[in-house]
């Protein structure tokens, strides 16, 4: 169990702000061991984001609480997968062939294909959050609760799917780039699948199945693309999934 347990630490010491105790060894080997927890992490990040919707929604409009509440999250999780989704849009969007794909998601400066997405993205998670206050402050507050471990958990397939493509370990995610055992993928998967028996059936049929569209599309663009993966093409895997959940929640929610 402790074993078991500092996997996890590491696993959210390498995704989030929270400081890992000095007892927790931290090895590349390790890493790849802790992908097993990645949606685990989600629900850690998806209770501080629920706790702090449901405290700004007590004394502000449900558009600033949820802008608000995103806020924490972001600077919970130190933008991590906000900024893979940057690089991905000026990679994907400004590259011609591979070598050049990567060259441009290395770069650590933002491009318009980079600044477009990202505020697209957020404004689009946003507007479908408050959108979703409208069937009540618990309907965001278990949405959010739903979606951090899905969308982590279809990220993390991806690592069990898809090839590394980067050809160097320049990469700060060479370390993850191994599939994962049965046993390992199983946790991932009961981590991820779990938070959804908070929500109705129709809305946790809507979620699986738009956290499944994104991940295969997902697959499919990163092939075509690369060849495979990268860290930050998990990191917009992440968040493109996060949005289609709410997103398929949300057209659940409005069909009922």
């Amino acid at each position: 169990m402790r074993y078991q347990l500092e996997l996890f630490l590491t696993a959210l010491g390498y995704f989030t702000r929270i400081p890992v105790p000095a007892w927790v060894p931290w090895s590349t080997q390790r890493l790849n061991h802790a992908a097993r927890y990645f949606p685990l992490v989600g629900w850690v990040v998806g209770g501080v984001g629920a706790a702090a919707w449901l405290g700004f929604a007590q004394v502000l409009p449900a558009s600033l609480a949820v802008i608000l509440s995103m806020a924490v999250t972001i600077r919970f999780t130190g933008a991590f997968h906000e900024d893979g989704w940057a690089d991905s849009c000026d990679g994907l969007g400004g590259g011609w062939d591979k070598a050049q794909v990567l060259a441009i998601m290395k770069d650590s400066r933002i491009g318009s294909y980079g600044t477009v997405g990202l505020v697209l993205m957020l404004l689009a998670k946003a507007f479908a959050l408050i959108e979703l206050a409208a069937h009540g402050n618990a309907a965001v507050a278990l949405a959010l609760l739903a979606a951090h471990p899905l969308s982590r958990l279809g990220a993390t397939a991806l690592i069990h799917w898809l090839p590394y493509a980067r050809e160097d370990d320049s990469s700060k995610s060479k370390p993850l780039a191994h599939a994962l055992r049965p046993g390992e993928l199983a946790i991932a998967a009961l981590c991820g699948l779990v938070p959804l028996i908070l929500l109705g059936f129709a809305q946790a049929l809507a979620a699986l199945l738009a956290a499944g569209a994104v991940a295969l599309w997902a697959a499919r663009l990163f092939l075509r693309r690369l060849g495979g993966y990268t860290g930050d093409l998990l990191g917009a895997a992440q968040q493109a999934g996060e949005l289609g959940i709410y997103l398929g929640i949300l057209i659940a929610w409005n069909c009922t």
